[in-house]
């Protein structure tokens, strides 16, 4: 039993004890190999292979130890015989003694190895949270996570462990490195990192957090309002805009920040109302963006907002108009207030519209048509006659501009045609307006006397393109005109 019990000890003693020092060695280098796997101490502890592998080999050393026992010569073993007595007693000591110890320092050993893991994970995370600063939160934000997923673990798994201690203070600085937009001021780019900031209790342990929970809703609120409001009117950020706007309103509707949002919307409206006085049709464009997120809020807070808004597009959009036309941007003018008439059939400046596109067409082929911006007079009866004819095939409009605007259109001549300017036969057959009045379709204007623009536009037929002709007329008082319209061509 000594042999055996003093084998178990991991130390092959039973064998020394006999003398059989083969026996002995074997026990020696089985117990080296096992130290050199377990050894350093690794936080897994040692290969569940290695530790059965080596309880067996403890057992058949035991059971071999015991046989040898029984069948040993009393005068050959290392001890004599006075002290043999304490064989056994030895054994059991050295069997608690260093298989226990061995087994404590073991785990003691590991332990530390645990920790010193732990530590070396923290330290990575750390590293993690360092390679953030700076970027974009989008672009990192995974890279985070799994920093957070670190500190979660360690500090929720590990709690009695070094690194969990540290877990806190490593949130702090987390926190810090995340929401560095928002110190900076960036508020559009502070909205992603608070809103995860914010959203810290659900996946990390709120005694982990301390502090920092709540600590991301002034921010973010603050982050919402500032954003919403700086890009309000930009082009694309318009459903932006109301997303953070309305999330500012829904989240935190008690904020001071969400209470200034329809004064400081109001004020912005203000703002890009005078601004066309200056640049009307970027202005315009701007308001409409501008009109589109409010649209987007709610409508029982803004909806007069919206009217306001709504009322300086359209003085925008006939200011746009105005200024393409001194611009002498004369297509832009002439689509511009030709859209304004057809949007806004009720507004009192629909006259001058119509007329500044009238002037702006007649522009294109007479420029003098475009020195002066047309008023929304018109021909109101008063002035002199002029009566208008038209020989020549298809239907006529003709524009005129001056001291009055407008158009008219004659109907077709069915018995006319056009005239050739090579070959004109003489005896005058083929003469231009030399049938009877009565032969032609005509209008009768009533101008006040002045300079005036015209322009002739027929339209193109089977059998001939558009016609536009610029002409200029003075009219004075005293007098009666005529004005016959005709076609011509090369042959």
């Amino acid at each position: 039993m000594a042999v055996a019990l003093l084998n178990l000890s991991c130390l092959g003693l039973g064998y020394v004890f006999l003398k059989h020092w083969k026996s002995a060695a074997v026990c020696w280098a089985a117990t080296v190999a096992l130290l050199v796997v377990a050894l350093p101490a690794d936080p897994d502890g040692v290969p569940l292979g290695a530790l059965v592998a080596y309880g067996l080999f403890l057992l058949l050393a035991a059971a071999d130890g015991a046989r040898r026992g029984l069948r040993a010569n009393p005068d050959t073993l290392a001890l004599p015989a006075p002290r043999r007595g304490l064989a056994l007693p030895a054994a059991l000591a050295l069997l608690l003694v260093v298989p226990g110890g061995g087994t404590f320092a073991y785990g003691a050993a590991r332990d530390e190895a645990i920790e010193q893991s732990l530590l070396d994970r923290l330290a990575a995370a750390d590293t993690q949270v360092k390679q953030g600063e700076g970027q974009s939160f989008p672009s990192v934000e995974t890279t985070y996570r799994q920093a957070l997923a670190t500190y979660q673990d360690i500090g929720a798994r590990h709690a009695g462990s070094r690194a969990a201690k540290q877990v806190p203070d490593r949130l702090v600085t987390y926190y810090k490195t995340v929401s560095a937009p928002y110190d900076k001021q960036d508020y559009c780019n502070a909205v992603a990192p608070l809103k995860h900031l914010r959203a810290l209790p659900e996946t990390v342990d709120r005694k982990l957090l301390g502090s920092l929970v709540g600590k991301a809703d002034d921010p973010l609120a603050q982050s919402l309002f500032e954003c919403g409001t700086r890009t309000i009117g930009l082009a694309g950020q318009e459903s932006t805009s109301g997303d953070q706007l309305n999330e500012l309103l829904s989240t935190f509707p008690q904020s001071p920040y969400a209470t200034k949002v329809e004064p400081t919307l109001r004020e912005g409206l203000r703002t890009r109302d005078k601004s066309l006085a200056v640049s009307p049709c970027d202005g315009v464009a701007e308001l409409r963006r501008f009109d589109t997120t409010v649209g987007l809020l709610p409508n029982t807070t803004f909806a007069a907002l919206g009217q306001d808004a709504k009322r300086s597009i359209q003085r925008g959009d006939f200011a746009c108009g105005i200024d393409h036309f001194k611009k002498k941007e004369y297509d832009e003018a002439v689509s511009a207030m030709n859209d304004y008439v057809k949007a806004y059939p009720g507004s009192p400046q629909n006259a001058q519209a119509r007329n500044v596109a009238i002037a702006a067409e007649i522009a294109q082929e007479t420029p003098a048509a475009g020195d002066k911006v047309p008023s929304g007079d018109t021909a109101d009866g008063s002035g002199q006659p002029m009566v208008v004819s038209n020989d020549g095939p298809g239907e006529v409009e003709l524009l005129y501009t001056g001291p009055v605007t407008g158009r008219i259109t004659i109907p077709a001549c069915g018995s006319c045609k056009t005239y050739p300017t090579l070959l004109i036969p003489k005896g005058g057959s083929l003469k231009p307006c030399s049938g009877s009045s009565s032969k032609y379709p005509k209008r009768t204007l009533t101008l006040p006397p002045g300079n005036y623009q015209m322009l002739q536009k027929r339209a193109g037929t089977t059998t001939s393109q558009e016609v536009k002709k610029g002409s200029t007329t003075k009219i004075e008082s005293g007098y009666t005109y005529t004005n016959c319209l005709y076609v011509t061509s090369l042959y």
